[in-house]
């Protein structure tokens, strides 16, 4: 039987207030509706009655909680014996976190899978009182596990395209720049503490892996801004996703690099279930962040459902 590790720091678990995702949301620019303390009031049938945490604020936590774990079970060494560079989320979203709510993560014991494609596993549950936020994995692997099919050596130079336009047949080009403050403030948003990546008398600054992530959620808002979308009578929630971040990559982004976050809709539908307990249909984005105009930081597929449906889904049950 697998071991759980709970890595709540107390027994209360982790509590994030409006000011933590506050932080979050304006340090990676998310304007969605559902985490303003008072805009929320504007979205049609909103059943969740307050402001909720980001996805990505959640993933960050997990971040940050998976790096004391493979510090306290020495498997740092494994990961780069291995050449594992590539660290991937799969995450499926079964429920909202208000602030002030409690949550705890839990870590089950690492999985050794020695194949063509060597493969560290942990199973990650994110609940609260007796009931699932989230759940998944996280992977460390040799080569991305998720996305990688979009080749960026095929596409124009990013620096000369507009910001917020169309390349490729469809492929929405979003401008960014990776910001230390920014980072932090993410961090700090998420629960983590920013000196265990910033240090500026120690000349340390190691990105976290889900602030250049958490960027999407602006790059598809904005796309969504292009397309006219009417974000208060037809909202989206994300119900899953898949990431893979080339760890060798960012460990060599400095403050100020170009981001540039690509972002495709997909017709693929994805079988996971999610909010409500419903399929999330064909509402797929596939995404890749690109440094500069050719180095690939991240691939993510992006699944998302209409509010509606979920709120169907609930008043099922």
């Amino acid at each position: 039987m697998e071991a759980t590790v709970r890595t709540s720091e107390s027994p209360q678990g982790f509590s994030f207030e409006q000011i933590h995702i506050d932080a979050a949301r304006n340090s990676s620019d998310d304007f969605n509706l559902f985490h303003d303390k008072n805009k929320w009031r504007r979205i049609h049938d909103n059943p969740f009655g307050g402001p909720i945490v980001l996805g990505f604020q959640l993933e960050c936590l997990i971040e940050d909680r998976m790096r004391h774990y493979r510090r306290q079970h020495g498997e740092e060494g494994l990961i780069a014996r291995h050449g594992l560079r590539f660290s991937n989320y799969q995450i499926t979203f079964a429920d909202v976190v208000h602030p002030g709510e409690s949550v705890f993560v839990e870590i089950k014991d690492t999985q050794l899978s020695e194949d063509d494609n060597v493969t560290l596993t942990n199973r990650i549950l994110i609940k609260k009182d007796k009931s699932l936020v989230l759940m998944g994995y996280k992977k460390e692997s040799q080569q991305p596990l998720f996305c990688s099919d979009i080749d960026v050596s095929s596409l124009p130079p990013l620096r000369r395209i507009p910001d917020r336009s169309y390349i490729n047949d469809g492929l929405f080009v979003k401008r960014k720049f990776m910001n230390t403050g920014n980072a932090k403030n993410f961090l700090s948003g998420s629960l983590a503490e920013q000196d265990a990546y910033f240090d500026e008398l120690d000349d340390k600054a190691d990105f976290p892996e889900i602030f250049p992530v958490s960027l999407i959620s602006c790059a598809l808002l904005e796309r969504g801004l292009n397309a006219d979308h009417d974000f208060e009578r037809e909202p989206m929630v994300y119900t899953g996703h898949k990431i893979s971040i080339d760890r060798q990559h960012l460990c060599q982004v400095r403050s100020n690099d170009v981001l540039h976050l690509l972002t495709k809709h997909v017709d693929t539908a994805s079988a996971d279930k999610g909010l409500g307990g419903m399929a999330a249909s064909d509402q797929i984005y596939q995404c890749v962040g690109v440094i500069g105009d050719s180095i690939p930081l991240f691939y993510a597929e992006i699944a998302m459902m209409p509010l509606e449906e979920i709120v169907k889904a609930m008043y099922k049950k």
